[in-house]
């Protein structure tokens, strides 16, 4: 009898102290820093397929347009379950812009432009090439639309720009294009 009290007594005691190192432990990460936590950008997954940052940001090609995401801090709105259809500009197209635009729209001033901008880039819901139609219009996330049009084979979106890939990623589809979409002033 002795050595089942001092079995259930011994379980006790490791019990015990497991709930004890468990309540440290819970209250050492609720008294963590508050910059450790991120949005839907922060969540680390190696497996699963790449979101359209992820996609963007592992091409060499849209360098341009990784760093005008972050500016206008559209990272995470951009990392979340969609669906979107973006329509992402090369930097090649980026550089057809007058000389000095890009610059200009990353400083922290021009910051709604610049949201303006690439949000007129993105639209809700996946739109694959091959179910694009001539004169399909795409309303965008700015408020704004897109007209399509097809040609030779070629899909333009507002007569301006190509797309001339698509890559599908876990909440959407990407769209390689080869010009920057600028929308129409207030008012049009």
């Amino acid at each position: 009898m002795k050595k089942k009290l001092l079995v259930v007594a011994g379980f006790a005691l490791i019990v015990a102290a497991g709930c004890e190192s468990k309540t440290e432990t819970a209250t050492e990460t609720a008294s963590a820093p508050a910059e450790q936590a991120a949005g839907q950008s922060g969540v680390q997954d190696e497996t699963s397929q790449k979101n359209v940052v992820q996609v963007a940001m592992g091409s060499q090609d849209h360098t341009t347009l990784v760093t005008a995401v972050k500016a206008a801090e559209l990272v995470d709105a951009l990392s979340n379950a969609g669906p979107f259809t973006v329509f992402a500009p090369t930097n090649a197209a980026f550089d057809k812009l007058p000389a000095g635009t890009v610059e200009g729209l990353l400083k922290p001033e021009k910051k709604e432009a610049l949201t303006d901008i690439l949000q007129y880039h993105v639209s809700v819901g996946v739109y694959k090439a091959e179910s694009l139609q001539d004169g399909q219009i795409l309303g965008q996330v700015n408020g704004g639309n897109i007209t399509v049009s097809k040609k030779d084979g070629k899909i333009m979106l507002n007569g301006t720009a190509t797309i001339v890939a698509s890559v599908p990623a876990s909440n959407g589809i990407i769209h390689v294009i080869d010009g920057v979409l600028l929308p129409p002033p207030a008012g049009n």
